[in-house]
Order: structure tokens, then C-alpha cells, then sequence
């Protein structure tokens, strides 16, 4: 099957990768392109890998067997200072958003280009509010963390994320706990940003509407492996089972309810006992 011209150009790529979590499978020779300067979504059931993948991706964990890549470079590479070199090209928008709770909205900003650059304070200054004007919070540079909504947290979180100009930046349920609004928001960013910055994305989500709707290419993980891809119109018309189960929300279908477990008359017998 010719592989689909979007993804001609990977930024990330998993060949054959196999990874379990104490002894339970997560992925099982999963594969997977993310194109580069798109907005790639993963999507899947909890519990199905989708967070493991940004995990493995930025060098955190090691797949078993299989290997990761990011712009054609092995992840993770070898010795401490390519990695950290690696992921300086990658931004990271954490599902709770990771704010430090004691610092300032500007000194959270500020915190990535302190820590790895040598960059004089007043070039310092101008970057953060820069970073701080992209995603409207200009105005909020001298408030903490503890002041600010959900949704001001996560667009702070945002403008730390892409504060060293990465390459790539990956969001983790970035939707979650958002009202419309703020959802709205985040959703506008997301994709304004990727395009306005050439970036990479990729968005780690369950949530159906929002995902389709900024996606240039989705997957949808289940059972260890990539169950269906495509674009965000091919998706949602989907026949595969699976994808159109999780993609329209239907409650019966071949993902199952229960948890696997033996036969119940196999418990039953045991209480008897």
C-alpha cells in the first residue's frame, strides 16, 4: 500500500516498536509517521499508549524492541548531551500544565531560555514578552499561577513550550478540564501557531470534535498498534469497526466494556469455596 503523500516528509517515525509496562504490552510492533509541519493527532481509548508515545518520543523511555526517530536521528541518542541537545528542539505542553506554582507567569517563561541559554536578561525580557503577546497574556506577566483560570494556565504553559523556538511541540490532552471557551482558544493556538512557525505538532487527545478539527493527519491507537489513520474527513467516514466506534461514541462495539478476566462462573465457583 503507497504510503499517503503527507507523510512522505516524517519528523518522527516508530519502526516495529514493542513496549510494556510492567509486564503489560502497550504497544506491540506499533508504527507510526508524523509528518513534518503538520498537526498530527493520536487518539485511542485510556490506558492505550497515547501519552507513551510523547514519552517515547522525547527520550523519557525506551521501546523493547523497535526504534523511534526524530528528524532521521535515533532517540534516544547516545550520551547525555545529544539528548538533551535533541530536545531542545522539542517544546512540551504537559496535561496539568506544569506551571512552577512559585514563580511568576513571566520568571515560568523565562525559566527555559535562564536554564538553557546564555542570553543577556534584557534580550531575555523582550523573547518572554514576545512568547507571552502569541498567546494573549502579555497583560498577565506579573500574576502567579494560583491567580490565573485553567485556560490562562494552559496558553502560560503554551508560551514556556515554544520559548527556545522548537521545531516540534507535543501536547499532551491539552483539552482536558477546559471550558468552551478556553477549549476554543487553545484549539485556535494550536493550529495559528504550528502554521505562523513552521512547526511540527503533535496532539495527544480523546476528544473527538476538537481533534478532527485541527488535525492534518489522525491515528487512533488500540490494542498495541495503529488501528486506523487517515485524514480527519477519512476518519470520521470510516467502515473499520473500531474507528467508528471510537470516533462516534458508541458504547457497543468490538471495544469491549469489561476489563479481560476469566469466565465469571470461574469467580462465582471461588466464592462457594
Amino acid at each position: 500500500m503507497p504510503v499517503p503523500k503527507i507523510l512522505a516528509d516524517p519528523m518522527v517515525q516508530a519502526r516495529g516498536v514493542d513496549f510494556s509496562f510492567g509486564g503489560r504490552p502497550i504497544y506491540k510492533g506499533l508504527n507510526m509517521i508524523i509528518p513534518r509541519g503538520k498537526v498530527t493527532v493520536i487518539m485511542g481509548p485510556s490506558g492505550c499508549g497515547k501519552s507513551t508515545f510523547l514519552s517515547l518520543v522525547g527520550g523519557r523511555l525506551r521501546p523493547r524492541r523497535g526504534e523511534v526517530r526524530f528528524d532521521g536521528e535515533a532517540i534516544p541518542p547516545r550520551g547525555s548531551a545529544k539528548l538533551f541537545s535533541m530536545r531542545r528542539k522539542m517544546g512540551m505542553l504537559f496535561q496539568s500544565s506544569a506551571l512552577l506554582t512559585d514563580l511568576s507567569v513571566f520568571d515560568n517563561v523565562a525559566f527555559p531560555l535562564r536554564e538553557q541559554t546564555d542570553l543577556p536578561e534584557a534580550l531575555v525580557r523582550i523573547l518572554v514578552l514576545l512568547k507571552l503577546e502569541m498567546v494573549g497574556l502579555r497583560g498577565a506577566r506579573d500574576l502567579m499561577p494560583s491567580e490565573l483560570s485553567g485556560g490562562m494556565n494552559r496558553r502560560v504553559a503554551l508560551a514556556r513550550a515554544i520559548a527556545l523556538d522548537p521545531e516540534m511541540v507535543m501536547y499532551d490532552e491539552p483539552f482536558v478540564g477546559l471550558d468552551p471557551i478556553s477549549m476554543g482558544v487553545i484549539m485556535k493556538l494550536i493550529r495559528e501557531l504550528n502554521d505562523a512557525l513552521g512547526l511540527t505538532s503533535i496532539v495527544v487527545t480523546h476528544d473527538v470534535i476538537e481533534g478532527r478539527a485541527i488535525a492534518d493527519y489522525m491515528y487512533l491507537l488500540g490494542g498495541g498498534k495503529v488501528i486506523g489513520h487517515g485524514a480527519p474527513k477519512e476518519m470520521k467516514e470510516s467502515k473499520l469497526p473500531e474507528v467508528k466506534q471510537f470516533m462516534n461514541g458508541l458504547p457497543d462495539g468490538p471495544v469491549g466494556y469489561h476489563y479481560p478476566a476469566e469466565p465469571y462462573r470461574k469467580d462465582l465457583a471461588a466464592v462457594k469455596r
